[in-house]
């Protein structure tokens, strides 16, 4: 596979901590050197570097990450202001504790309303499938699908797994024709990288591999 379809797929993030807007200017950097197809940065950052690439390259921002239970308002609000700062896409985190309670009609409002939300914007739904049995992963599946959000989304990377090869297909297999997949969390290598594509990915979260494909 060539580097520059790779490349294409990729929200090169960085979201730990402690990062610094000289990191984060980085990024973005190496994002608009590289062809990306956005940087995946905290939500205080989005404001500085919508400006900084002046639409050179999309900005990405979390919501509600990475643990997800908060209110289904504040997500509106993060999502809102995200939007106002400059924005283009949104990877928001679901309501897990609400799956596990199978309220799988709570978790489809609460989508809508972060849909609603993103005035357009391309939205991207974080299932967090290491918390997540197979039968809970295909119902989240048929709730994203519902939801009209534009891709399901494996993992925050903040949590006990990132996602898997498995996953990864089934999400292809069990999601609508329109919702596009994609595969964040623990990717290390190219190899993995080429494996989640063929597999039917069509973005890659990850923060390792524009350094990767230079190695």
């Amino acid at each position: 596979m060539e580097k520059r379809e790779i490349l294409s797929r990729l929200d090169h993030t960085l979201l730990k901590q402690d990062a610094t807007w000289e990191q984060i200017r980085a990024i973005c950097d190496e994002g608009m050197e590289n062809g990306v197809a956005s940087v995946c940065i905290p939500p205080c950052f989005v404001k500085q570097a919508a400006e900084y690439m002046g639409g050179r390259l999309a900005v990405c921002t979390v919501i509600g990450f990475p643990n997800g239970y908060m209110t289904t308002a504040s997500k509106v609000f993060e999502t809102e202001d995200a939007v106002k700062n400059g924005a283009d896409e949104i990877d928001m985190v679901i309501n897990i504790g609400m799956v596990k309670e199978r309220n799988y009609g709570g978790v489809l409002e609460e989508i809508r309303a972060v849909r609603r939300a993103c005035a357009g914007k391309i939205l991207k739904v974080i299932i967090e499938t290491c918390l997540l049995t197979e039968e809970e992963k295909t119902e989240m599946c048929r709730v994203v699908t519902e939801s009209g959000a534009d891709y399901i989304k494996t993992s925050t990377g903040f949590a006990s797994g990132g996602a898997t090869f498995e996953d990864v297909e089934l999400m292809r297999r069990c999601v609508g024709p329109q919702v596009k997949v994609k595969a964040a969390g623990g990717i290390s290598s190219v190899a993995d990288a080429e494996k989640f594509i063929e597999l039917g990915a069509d973005r890659l979260g990850t923060s390792r591999l524009i350094k990767l494909l230079k190695a």
